[in-house]
C-alpha cells in the first residue's frame, strides 16, 4: 500500500493528509504533533480516529493544515485522518461514522450585516 490522501474542514481550516504505512510518526507543518498542538487535549483530538479504530504507531502521518485557529486545525486534522483509515480499510467506517468523524460541521461564523454593530448586535439605543 502506498500513500492515501485526504482532506478534512472545520470552519475555516483546512487539513491535507498524507498516510503512508509506518511507526506512528505525526508531523503537522514540518513540525512535530507535540511542537505545533501544545496543548494535549489538541493532541488527543487529532489521535482520536486512530485509537478508536486501534491503530495508533501503524501509519505516519504528513499533516498540512491552513486557515482558522487551533481548534478548528485540529478537528479538520481529525477529519481527515478518518477518511484516510476508511480508504485504507473499509472496516474502519462504522466506528467512526457513529462518533461523527466522518461528518463535517458545517457551523461557519456568521457574516456581519450593515447597520449593525457585529451579526446580530445592535448599535446601543440612546434616548437623547
Amino acid at each position: 500500500m502506498d500513500t492515501i490522501n485526504t482532506i478534512g474542514r472545520r470552519k475555516t481550516s483546512v487539513a491535507r493528509i498524507y498516510m503512508t504505512p509506518g511507526n506512528g510518526k505525526i508531523t503537522v507543518n514540518n513540525k512535530s504533533i507535540e511542537v505545533y498542538f501544545p496543548f494535549e487535549l489538541h493532541q488527543i483530538v487529532v489521535k482520536q480516529p486512530l485509537t478508536l479504530v486501534g491503530v495508533e504507531g501503524t501509519y505516519d502521518l504528513q499533516i498540512n493544515v491552513d486557515g482558522g485557529g487551533i481548534k478548528g486545525q485540529a478537528e479538520a486534522a481529525r477529519m481527515a485522518i478518518s477518511r484516510a483509515l476508511c480508504e485504507a480499510d473499509e472496516t474502519h467506517r462504522p466506528p467512526l461514522k457513529k462518533e461523527g468523524f466522518l461528518t463535517r460541521d458545517p457551523r461557519m461564523v456568521e457574516r456581519k450585516k450593515p447597520g449593525r454593530r457585529k451579526a446580530r448586535r445592535r448599535f446601543q439605543f440612546s434616548k437623547r
